[in-house]
């Protein structure tokens, strides 16, 4: 990878040192996800934004609908978002994380190259309103390593440790 790259996720000098705790004024609504991620309909897993703390932690929202398309087969009659997407989902939200101050952002990726620990606690179901909850473990370079959780109701539904990597498209 270029240097620029590498040193894209690391250093945004002064920036970082005044933020203020990270506050959002408002929450990160679903056009600035559009704008900061490549995934659409139907693979873009998060609505919102409620809190962020740059380059340190994040909470998303995903609200879950009947109409969602992997109903029809995950189950017919019971139906059971599938672990790996809240898991996807987790990774989407570390995205918009790591990936909204990243001035060139159109022109590169951020690719999921690691999952660890990753543990399924209750089904997430229609009717459910995901939070995603991610946490920066550590970041160097162009790699992060981000730990999550998706609860649902305030009790954990899910939770991985992930790995990421900022690329050129």
């Amino acid at each position: 990878m270029s240097t620029e790259t590498s040193e894209t996720l690391e250093s945004k000098d002064s920036r970082e040192e005044t933020e203020n705790a990270g506050a959002l004024d408002e929450p990160i609504r679903i056009a600035e996800i559009l704008d900061v991620l490549p995934h659409r309909y139907p693979f873009l897993l998060v609505d919102r934004v409620e809190e962020m703390e740059p380059r340190k932690r994040i909470v998303g929202l995903k609200n879950v609908t009947i109409n969602e398309p992997y109903f029809s087969g995950h189950f017919p009659g019971h139906p059971v978002v599938p672990g790996v997407l809240l898991i996807e989902g987790l990774a989407q939200v570390g995205g918009i994380l790591l990936m909204r101050d990243v001035e060139d952002r159109h022109d590169k990726l951020m690719y999921f190259i690691g999952i660890e620990k990753a543990r399924f606690r209750r089904p997430v179901v229609p009717g459910d309103q995901i939070r995603y909850e991610v946490e920066v473990l550590h970041l160097r370079r162009s790699h992060c390593k981000m730990s999550g959780k998706v609860k649902v109701d305030g009790k954990v539904a899910a939770e991985a440790v992930i790995m990421s990597a900022l690329v050129d498209r």
